[in-house]
């Protein structure tokens, strides 16, 4: 596994080095038999009261990403790892069962309501707050919803290989998902 560790507000030492590529070697035995290389991303922050470590795996299964808050440099990365494996091992299962969850009409419905109703709430406010570009990129519904889940956000967009058309997959309040199917206005 390649790893790239950086530090801000502090100085990354060579033991801090080693301690990251032994914990992180655990997880690459999860892809011994992939053909892709797999790198992680480590970023450790100081702040006054705690220090946080974000790491981010791309993957043969797609990006995982963790980040913990702890006091010490060494406890905040040991429980990054184990919440890596554990997004590994559940991701694993999940993609094993073939997984698809059926969406209602009555909830997609609901939903663009609900995003109706963010817009015009948005539409008030005069700047926006962040801006990202994302590339949406060509895949299925299983696999985006296990990206959503490996990046540990609420929703993710792509390109449905289907349709060839831009989709949102979600996470519902009540643990589902949702999928929003975009359409251009004539």
């Amino acid at each position: 596994m390649l790893v790239t560790i950086q530090g801000k507000n502090v100085q990354i030492t060579d033991a801090m080095r080693e301690r990251a590529e032994r914990k992180l070697s655990v997880i690459d035995k999860y892809f011994k038999n992939d053909e892709k290389e797999t790198s992680a991303r480590i970023l450790v922050k100081i702040y006054n009261e705690y220090q946080k470590v974000e790491v981010t795996v791309d993957s043969p299964v797609g990006l995982l990403r963790a980040e913990v808050k702890e006091n010490d440099f060494y406890s905040a990365l040991d429980r990054t790892v184990d919440r890596l494996e554990d997004q590994i091992r559940r991701q694993k299962t999940r993609y094993s069962k073939k997984h698809r969850e059926k969406l209602s009409h009555a909830f997609l419905q609901e939903m663009q309501a609900f995003e109706e109703e963010q817009i015009k709430e948005n539409q008030k406010k005069e700047e926006p707050v962040r801006t990202k570009e994302v590339f949406a990129e060509k895949m299925d519904l299983t696999t985006a919803i296990m990206n959503m889940e490996m990046l540990q956000h609420d929703f993710f967009a792509y390109t449905d290989d289907e349709t060839n058309e831009i989709a949102v997959v979600y996470k519902r309040q009540d643990g589902g998902y949702g999928l929003l199917e975009l359409e251009k206005d004539n």
